[in-house]
């Protein structure tokens, strides 16, 4: 019986040497140089592979806001797996559609999903499980796969100028107050920013376009449905963006560990401020330290280097209410 030898492997009968062959055979010792990857063999897998999460990034749209930070195409997101998708429905994420594949396996996740998306009008779509593992360029869905539309994104500019005349004309009670973010990536730190934002009436957080972090459905559910009312803006320049505001009449504050006045100190919280904070590791850069007005850091133990940003956002946030409130 003939073997059939290892799935996809190509056998080639041996031929004998023929006349006329010339120096071909001393060519064919040289070699054809290094196995091309994987990924670069038209017959692998890791090929196909590689084309069609192309495709799909290329139908997603890659491009993100435009530098001046006005409304431009942004990314989809995907949400994948039963628990994900149902804590992200039960969050209140804006969704674009649930896609449940066909002939899926019945489970109380499953049924809540279907139950909350419907609640909601959220379009419910049966999928083939070829098509979702496309769609989800090969994660685990378990049949479930919730598409979030890109964020719509306020320019800041804008913002600040709307803030800014509403309390001039006395629509709002207190003085503008926002959040700036410097160089921080974690999404989760953003969502508990808007939360503490949203708690303390602050008007807006502000993003830098580039090496920052966006509302991605993590940052949606940790804000726990903040990010419905408090909008975020970006720019394309946060220390130009920095410049502007102070041109209108707002105090930028940094927040770092090595500040000028400690927050106890600080004598402008009823005015129109903002508030910038850095990441826990760099804190702020030397362009945005250089833009802000005052340095302002929070008194901790010495034990402890530093606070996580979106806590040192949070009290300096409820120091600022206590003085707008006294």
């Amino acid at each position: 019986m003939a073997s059939h030898g290892r799935p996809g492997a190509v056998r080639k009968l041996k031929k004998g040497p023929t006349i006329g062959t010339g120096g071909h055979g001393r060519k064919a010792l040289e070699g054809k140089g290094p196995t091309p990857k994987a990924e670069d063999r038209p017959y692998h897998k890791a090929y196909k592979n590689k084309e069609l999460a192309e495709r799909s990034a290329a139908k997603r749209g890659g491009g993100r806001n435009q530098a001046s930070g006005r409304k431009g195409k942004a990314t989809e997101e995907i949400v994948t797996g039963r628990n994900s998708v149902v804590e992200a429905l039960r969050a209140g994420i804006p969704a674009k559609a649930l896609h449940v594949a066909i002939r899926v396996e019945m489970d109380d996740r499953v049924r809540e999903a279907l139950k909350l998306a419907t609640e909601r009008g959220i379009p419910v779509m049966e999928t083939g499980k070829p098509e979702l593992d496309r769609m989800t360029e090969g994660a685990v869905h378990q049949g479930l796969m919730l598409q979030i539309p890109p964020y719509e994104y306020a320019d800041a500019l804008d913002l600040v100028d709307e803030t800014v005349e509403k309390f001039k004309r006395g629509h709002i009670a207190n003085a503008p107050l926002f959040i700036a973010l410097d160089g921080i990536t974690d999404p989760r730190n953003l969502g508990a920013i808007i939360r503490s934002a949203s708690a303390f009436s602050a008007h807006g957080v502000i993003v830098p376009e580039r090496r920052s972090v966006g509302v991605t459905a993590s940052a949606w559910k940790t804000s726990a449905g903040a990010a419905v009312r408090v909008p975020v803006a970006r720019v394309g320049n946060l220390n130009s963006a920095l410049k502007s505001f102070k041109d209108k009449g707002i105090f930028v504050l940094g927040l770092d560990g090595d500040g000028d006045i400690s927050l106890p100190e600080l004598t402008l919280g009823k005015d129109p401020v903002c508030l910038v904070v850095g990441s826990e590791g760099k804190g702020l850069s030397r362009l945005v330290r250089e833009n802000c007005d005052q340095i302002v850091s929070i008194p901790i133990d010495s034990a402890m280097e530093s606070l996580n940003a979106s806590m040192a956002v949070g009290i300096s946030l409820y120091e600022i209410s206590r003085q707008r409130s006294a």
